[in-house]
């Protein structure tokens, strides 16, 4: 889809603040002129060039190296230079605005990128892991980030566009032919590469739920009657004293975050206010902060003192159909064996944070409950938006297995499998809305 920008973009590509190096990217059709007129010396192709860069005056603003890549091979697929000077604040503002009274100008969040993705020198799905690599928070992510980039994620959504493809020309077929002798639509070859496919997006919507987990991290949040053990199990999982605990009851009245990461899993753990009726302005106003933070959860952590008498009173108070481990605290008080059981209303931990007995069990129950698994080297970065895509593909494609098994009606498995082909094609970007680009690159930092 090459484009030509006739505008000439730059922007500081090194955090805010000082530092040894500082560089200010520039890409458009001008970035070659303004350049030399900044360095007063001819820039020769991809050659570390040491020279002083000047004011409008011909003072000296700085002295550094100048690096000019000629299109097509740069990043952006522009004529793009990289001029790296000192890092501090000041110097780099007076870099820029010397380049763009030269005839370049501030670049949009993500702008690099976003021209990146229009001349193809990468894909959206490729562009998007650029700005997962920077903001990665563990080292597993940072590597899945990186997978993303040199395009494993892409080349299994284009080995399935290609198989969607192919299978869309067969149906196509059997509709323009419908005279011939073999009907095609009940030969079970097509029912076969559909069944295929499903399985094929499966696997796939798998291993991007991981990804998806990675970059985004699960929200667990810890509730509870006071005193059932919040705050210690948010110290615990934390490994440092993040809240206050105290055996006074009501310790915590606020929404207490803590982000940590379990085997490379990030997790955002939310401690909250103790649940129960209170004449306490400040804890009804904890209450329903916990409240809120239950609807929104990924998974709830329900903590019950195990000396409790009315163990399950707290169960009919929570909305319906949430993600919900019951842990059962304080089983050295009762001699009570640590163990994880299964039934028909979730699953019950019982365990001692004080005496750290069993907590290897919720540790593994927490990665386990999403399909975590820390040791998988075939884990690309995902995002939300990915997840929906191939969940739109894989019931697009479920649709037209139930067209094609009860009415064989072509038409309808064929129009099924074009909007499981557009959703798909979303994820990398041959299929795009303006308004998801602009969504998705506005988001990236400035000089990226």
């Amino acid at each position: 889809m090459n484009i030509t920008h006739q505008d000439t973009i730059a922007a500081i590509a090194t955090p805010p603040g000082n530092g040894g190096v500082g560089i200010i990217r520039i890409s458009g059709n001008k970035a070659k002129d303004i350049a030399q007129q900044l360095v007063k010396i001819d820039l020769q192709p991809r050659h570390a060039h040491y020279a002083s860069f000047h004011d409008a005056d011909s003072s000296v603003i700085d002295s550094g190296i100048a690096l000019f890549f000629p299109n097509p091979a740069s990043f952006t697929g522009e004529d793009t230079v990289e001029i790296q000077g000192h890092g501090g604040a000041v110097i780099l503002d007076m870099l820029l605005r010397r380049i763009i009274s030269l005839g370049g100008r501030l670049a949009k969040p993500g702008e690099f990128s976003e021209r990146a993705f229009l001349n193809n020198k990468l894909d959206l799905a490729q562009a998007e892991a650029i700005a997962d690599l920077i903001e990665s928070s563990t080292e597993q992510s940072a590597r899945s980030a990186q997978k993303s980039l040199q395009g494993v994620f892409s080349q299994q959504i284009n080995e399935l566009l290609e198989e969607l493809i192919e299978l869309r020309i067969y149906v196509e077929a059997a509709i323009d032919f419908v005279d011939e002798e073999i009907d095609f639509l009940t030969d079970g070859i097509v029912e076969n590469r559909v069944v295929r496919l499903l399985q094929s997006i499966a696997t796939i919507l798998s291993t991007a739920q991981q990804g998806r987990l990675l970059r985004d991290g699960m929200t667990v949040v810890l509730a509870g009657k006071p005193n059932a053990g919040k705050s210690s199990l948010l110290n615990a999982l934390a490994g440092h004293e993040a809240a206050i605990v105290t055996d006074i009851a009501g310790t915590t009245r606020d929404v207490l975050k803590e982000r940590i990461q379990i085997d490379g899993m990030p997790l955002h753990i939310i401690d909250t206010a103790g649940l129960r009726d209170s004449d306490n302005v400040v804890e009804q106003e904890g209450v329903r902060r916990a409240h809120a933070e239950i609807q929104k959860a990924d998974k709830i952590l329900l903590l019950i003192d195990v000396n409790d008498p009315e163990p399950d009173s707290l169960l009919k108070t929570l909305p319906e159909h949430i993600n919900l481990t019951t842990i059962y605290n304080k089983i050295d008080l009762q001699n009570i064996p640590a163990e994880i059981k299964e039934s028909e209303s979730g699953t019950q931990i019982y365990l001692s944070i004080k005496k750290a007995i069993g907590m290897d069990l919720l540790t593994q129950h927490l990665k386990q409950s999403v399909g975590f698994d820390g040791t998988s080297d075939n884990v690309f970065i995902a995002r939300r938006r990915h997840i929906e895509a191939l969940t739109k593909a894989q019931e697009f494609t479920q649709d037209a297995l139930s067209q094609l098994q009860l009415n064989q009606a072509g038409e309808l498995v064929a129009e099924d499998l074009r909007q499981a082909q557009n959703n798909l094609s979303e994820i990398t970007g041959k299929f795009t809305s303006d308004d998801l680009l602009g969504k998705i690159f506005s988001s990236f930092c400035i000089g990226k």
